[in-house]
């Protein structure tokens, strides 16, 4: 499986941008549940959003509840983080990830996702 994160890049405080996974090798796109994550400078790379396998149902982390909307196409075998009113402390690498085996209550769990996008730079300036 391979995940290829997009959409990353500089943007001023209160901006929006849209990060992009495309995923590849896998025989069935909808067999996976998704997740964004991030890790910013000196920092440990924490949960941000998922959505199940279908695509009914989100979760994010309370630091991004109400600004960023994860979403899926199937069809189309990728996965969307729609950024809003982003903020400095939002600077990070932001890496996409799926996983076939994972469970509703590991979602937002690093340790539950084998399959890693290779990081997308996400820079908000004050």
């Amino acid at each position: 499986v391979q995940l290829q994160a997009s959409g990353g890049g500089l943007v001023q405080a209160g901006g929006s941008l849209r990060l992009s996974c495309a995923a590849s090798g896998l025989r069935t796109f909808s067999g996976y549940a998704v997740a964004w994550f991030r890790q910013g400078p000196g920092k440990e790379r924490e949960f941000v959003a998922a959505m199940s396998r279908t695509g009914t149902t989100a979760y994010y982390a309370d630091s991004v509840k109400g600004r960023f909307t994860i979403s899926r196409d199937n069809a189309k075998n990728t996965a969307s983080l729609q950024m809003n009113s982003l903020k400095p402390e939002d600077t990070a690498v932001y890496y996409c990830a799926a996983s076939a085996s994972i469970i509703t209550s590991n979602l937002r769990q690093k340790a539950g996702y084998g399959n890693w996008g290779q990081g997308t730079q996400v820079t908000v300036s004050s």
